[in-house]
């Protein structure tokens, strides 16, 4: 009784020691903070009850103006909120090689697919960014543009199908599962060469991948906010994020795609071809002594690990972009009938009126209506970044140690009043040239800043556009009887998600 006794006290002065050592960390350097609870730190009701952005917005309320940052911990991760845009100015792009890695999660070992250009650091990020970085000039994504197009016409033809099913129900359809197997058909042919024919079978089984990481993931969402805020721990802990039979999709359709090509002399310019001719620049550059060890190259592995962050980034972001933007343009009529006015205009100066990369330049209110749309719904509520070395704050004393997890507040500084009146209000007029000027650059983050923003960024909103154009020009929208106004957002979703989908009333024109 007395030695079970005694270590219940070495237990409770260890927890006791640790919690005093952990989260009392920004209450010793004077940074202003909000209370930490234990285990859990700032976290409480995380992924249940409210979203990042709605941990964010508490902590920016409390301390925005009354310090360049402020203190927090993602569950023991002590981080640094930063909400002065100098400072972020300084994070992204003026001291960038003090903030180079994010910090989040991979475990090449045991999940391979995790080391992608989201998650590499240091010297393996670099090489693998020189590396992609061609892939994605605008002469690369003009190339593509003719496949998004081509399916632009599917696209057309599945809302046809939905808004004949849908006419004894108000003529309600739900966008944004119809966006999702737009983009999936995009990513699956841009990025692996494959035709996915999710637009004609929404149970098709890319989509269905697709479905599985952001619906049906690996852990419930405590643990993937753990893994996600303790990433060096997880890895330790040799935790996986993804479900074993996705690994052994994606790795399996790349392996076979590439012995294909490879075997019988196929070309088709997309991503895997850049990716098989990258391997080729190693593997004639290790000949030579020359270049990276092939072991930390491109093996098969990373190959299907980049055409993987392709395909989640890209079809995710972009397919809950055009459904934001339908809503938005749903609530608005008369925005909406400018932005079908502008396209037309462009068009009819188009050779058969179809959409071309160049025809989507001109459409200056369109790029207006979809940076406004990212404004209010940017689809990464947050940038993060980990401090490689200790970083003394421009104008203070105050040093953010390294290992320190530093978090950039995009979704609440494209909704502070300060900086954009009434918010919540949807207003394309925002992005007018004028307004732009008047506004601090580091004030719009939806592809964040600097060296390690968003790659695909162009391709993005690329397919964005060319989904928008396609729908406007055969389609109107509006508010049916199931139109949720405001949009109940998904607190489990790691990107911003509407909890119940987007219903609009959809019209053949």
């Amino acid at each position: 009784m007395l030695l079970t006794l005694a270590l219940l006290g070495v237990v409770l002065a260890l927890a006791y020691n640790f919690y005093q050592n952990t989260y009392t960390y920004w209450a010793r350097k004077g940074v202003p903070h909000e209370t930490p609870l234990p285990l859990i730190g700032n976290m409480k009701g995380v992924g249940m009850k409210y979203h990042f952005r709605d941990i964010n917005q508490r902590i920016y309320d409390k301390f925005k103006g009354k310090a360049p940052f402020a203190g927090m911990f993602m569950f023991f991760k002590r981080t640094a909120m930063i909400m002065d845009l100098d400072l972020i100015k300084q994070v992204l792009i003026k001291d960038f090689h003090y903030f180079q890695d994010r910090g989040i999660f991979n475990n090449t070992r045991d999940d391979p697919l995790t080391g992608h250009l989201l998650t590499l650091e240091g010297e393996e990020w670099k090489s693998m960014r020189q590396k992609l970085t061609p892939v994605f000039t605008s002469g690369k994504i003009k190339q593509m543009s003719g496949v998004v197009v081509e399916v632009g016409h599917h696209l057309i033809d599945a809302m046809d199908k939905s808004v004949k099913a849908a006419s004894v129900d108000d003529g309600d359809v739900e966008i944004k599962e119809l966006c999702a197997r737009f983009t999936t058909d995009v990513i699956g042919s841009c990025a692996f060469g494959l035709e996915c024919y999710s637009l004609q079978d929404p149970n098709a089984e890319f989509r269905n991948k697709g479905r599985m990481i952001f619906e049906k993931p690996r852990h419930s969402m405590l643990v993937q906010s753990f893994i996600f805020t303790n990433a060096k721990l997880a890895r330790k802990l040799r935790m996986k994020v993804l479900p074993d039979e996705l690994t052994e999709f994606f790795m399996g359709a790349v392996k076979s795609t590439v012995e294909y090509r490879l075997k019988n002399d196929v070309k088709r310019n997309d991503f895997i071809d850049q990716l098989i001719e990258l391997r080729a620049e190693d593997e004639e550059a290790a000949r030579k002594g020359k270049g990276i060890d092939l072991s930390k190259g491109l093996t098969l592995e990373q190959m299907a690990a980049q055409s993987f962050v392709f395909f989640i980034a890209g079809f995710e972001t972009s397919s809950s972009t055009m459904g934001f933007c339908l809503y938005e343009l749903a609530l608005q009529p008369e925005i909406q009938q400018r932005v079908r006015e502008e396209i037309e205009s462009v068009l009819s100066n188009v050779e058969g009126g179809e959409i071309t990369y160049d025809a989507l330049a001109e459409m200056t209110y369109l790029e207006q209506v979809v940076a406004e749309t990212l404004r209010k719904h940017p689809i990464i509520a947050q940038l993060l970044r980990e401090t490689n070395q200790s970083y003394q704050v421009p104008n203070t004393d105050v040093v953010i140690e390294k290992g320190t997890t530093v978090l950039i507040p995009v979704h609440n500084i494209h909704h502070d009043a300060d900086i954009y009146p009434d918010p919540e209000k949807f207003d394309p007029s925002r992005f007018e040239s004028e307004q732009i000027k008047t506004r601090h650059p580091f004030a719009y983050l939806p592809f964040g800043d600097g060296p390690r923003n968003c790659i695909g960024l162009r391709f993005g909103k690329m397919q964005a556009k060319i989904g928008i154009v396609s729908l406007l020009r055969h389609f109107k929208f509006g508010i049916s009887k199931k139109t949720e106004i405001p949009l109940e957002l998904d607190p489990r979703s790691p990107t911003l998600s509407s909890k119940h989908g987007i219903h609009l009333k959809v019209e053949r024109i």
